[in-house]
């Protein structure tokens, strides 16, 4: 059963020091791989003249992945993405950047530095929590459309596509312990000529 998480909706960056190397920790939502690269990209360019660009990234429930970027392997990307998992984050991308200071901090000392960048970052975070959902489709006559949809739209739940055919669907966001509440709501509201499907699970922001 998904269980819920915590995410970011901003880039939040934090800047640590050990030895006098430079740590410098940009964290940002990603909620696919592509996102993630892209953040990747844009940090790896803006700064090219930096010793390492080390990354990390965690996407749903089982996609983990970490980058050493040149630094001995195990010291930079498996602890940060040890400090998203272990604060309970996902669908969120970390780059750590660091501008070398002259003194080497040995194998332990990467891995706390790294690790610290990323947790101390979180620290200044506002995360979001996500809740598991599921994705609701709601078929109604074209006659009960408008109205049915008014009515949604100013329900707390996300209305995430209209489809328009024979009959017109709603795709509705809903909290998994809201379902059947939501689903007794819509029968009434529709004097029971709605049609109600339960779909793709998903997450939503509590």
């Amino acid at each position: 059963m998904p269980a819920p998480y915590l995410t970011l909706n901003t880039v939040v960056e934090h800047e640590t020091e050990a030895r006098r190397s430079r740590f410098r920790c940009a964290l940002a939502p990603a909620r696919t791989v592509e996102e993630a690269a892209a953040f990747i990209a844009e940090r790896r360019h803006r700064h090219a003249d930096a010793s390492h660009n080390c990354t990390a990234y965690v996407i749903g429930e089982r996609v983990q992945k970490g980058d050493d970027d040149g630094e001995p392997g195990g010291t930079a990307g498996t602890p940060m993405v040890q400090a998203l998992v272990g604060r309970g984050f996902s669908d969120v991308v970390a780059v750590v950047t660091r501008y070398f200071g002259g003194t080497l901090l040995g194998a332990g000392g990467l891995v706390r530095a790294y690790g610290s960048a990323v947790t101390e970052t979180l620290d200044r975070a506002d995360p979001v929590r996500m809740v598991p959902a599921r994705l609701v489709r709601v078929a109604v006559a074209h006659d009960q459309a408008g109205r049915v949809e008014n009515d949604l739209r100013a329900s707390r739940h996300a209305v995430r596509e209209v489809t328009y055919a024979g009959e017109v669907t709603f795709a509705v966001a809903v909290g998994d312990d809201e379902v059947d509440a939501f689903t007794d709501w819509v029968a009434t509201l529709t004097a029971g000529r709605a049609r109600v499907r339960i779909g793709d699970a998903l997450h939503v922001p509590a």
